[in-house]
Formats: C-alpha cells, structure tokens, sequence
C-alpha cells in the first residue's frame, strides 16, 4: 500500500498515527531517571518507538501515568519495523497494601461503638 503513495502522504499518516497512539496509551517505562513511552503491551513483553528507545536490560519500571504497576525483568530485544520489542522473564504487580501475617476475615467492621 505504501508504495502508491507520495512521501508527504505517507509521512502524514505516520505522524497521525503517532500522534494517536500518544493520546490514547499512557504506559511509560521508567529506567532509572530514562522514561520511555510504550507502543503495545502484552503478556510477554512490551514494544516502544526505535526512534528514541535505547536497549534496556535489567529491572525496569511500568507505570500508567502517576501509577506504578509493575515490575519487571527486561531479557532481550529485537528492532522489528519502527519499534523495538522487549521481552521480559518475569512481571511482579506492585503491592498496594503491605503485606499481612495473619488471615484477614471475610467481615471487617468499619468502626466500633463505644459504650
């Protein structure tokens, strides 16, 4: 299809659809102080824009806006088209409680009435 088609037209439609997917995802990965802008999310791994990803390794950070989701551990990635996909060997979801000791009971009163 691209091959029909000028280089202005087909310059447009890739930065309308960067443009989209801009507005409508919101999953970064944070490595260290580097935040980069995910493209596509999966079970196995993730995908970001070539242009200004580098290669990451090693334990990263995924957040959706201000929230922290997960962790994960950051094995290979290969350049495919105009992105680069990451695949990752294991995704711990962040705790949002601390962890209890003891078995939590089905009904927790909300107050007491004292006397």
């Amino acid at each position: 299809m691209y091959t029909f088609m000028s280089d202005a037209v087909r310059q447009g439609l890739e930065e309308a659809r960067k443009a989209e997917l801009k507005r409508k995802d919101r999953l970064s990965v944070h490595d260290g102080d580097k935040i980069y802008r995910i493209r596509r999310f999966w079970d196995g791994g993730f995908a970001l824009d070539l242009g200004g990803s580098e290669r990451l390794r090693g334990h990263v950070d995924i957040y959706d806006g201000p929230k922290h989701l997960y962790q994960c551990l950051v094995m290979s990635s290969v350049a495919d088209d105009n992105e680069r996909v990451f695949e990752f060997k294991w995704l711990t979801p962040v705790a949002t409680a601390p962890a209890a000791d003891f078995a939590l009971p089905d009904f927790v009163p909300a107050g007491l009435i004292a006397r």
